[in-house]
């Protein structure tokens, strides 16, 4: 993983903060594997994340992401677009830490609400999308990621190639 190293690494933030582009960038770029949790664990089941909490409530769907996150430790090398919820749970953090670099990527509620608005996948924000709600959200959430995270990368008004340009060289300074 030219300039990476053989860690994983693991993006985490809020929906809608760059992850899954990010993953994608850097998959191309740099010759890495990328994996989206969401996605994997929708294959696995079958079903939509939607239908997957509709069906079997946010625990389960949240012990499926721990599960996945124990698979991954033995893997190496790969770029890992976490969900939004996958760092408030502290045995997620532990499982991320063991075989990788915990990257937290942010933007305001403003560039979240705008990324976000059109998506019907995303579940916790249903009947919710506005800036007032999108800024609780990710206050509460706020703590849990700063302390899971080796480091932070603001997305807001910056260009793909840039973020992950900060990335590498964040990674190539630990």
């Amino acid at each position: 993983m030219e300039g990476l190293g053989q860690r994983n690494i693991f993006l985490i933030g809020f929906m809608g903060s760059g992850k899954s582009v990010t993953a994608a960038y850097l998959s191309k770029t740099c010759s890495v594997e990328a994996m989206e949790m969401d996605r994997l664990i929708e294959e696995r089941e079958g079903m939509c994340i939607p239908d997957i909490f509709a069906r079997y409530g946010e625990a389960y769907f949240r012990g499926l992401e721990t599960k996945l996150l124990t698979e991954l430790r033995e893997r190496r090398g790969i770029v890992v677009s976490c969900g939004g919820g996958v760092p408030m749970r502290e045995e997620n953090v532990a499982e991320m830490k063991k075989s990788g670099c915990v990257v937290l990527l942010t933007a305001s509620p403003e560039t979240i609400l705008e990324r976000v608005a059109d998506s019907r996948d995303r579940p916790l924000l249903e009947g919710r999308k506005d800036i007032a709600s999108i800024s609780e959200m990710m206050e509460a959430r706020r703590e849990k990621y700063e302390a899971a995270a080796d480091f932070t990368i603001v997305t807001d008004g910056k260009e793909i190639r840039e973020i992950c340009g900060e990335l590498v060289r964040k990674i190539s300074e630990q």
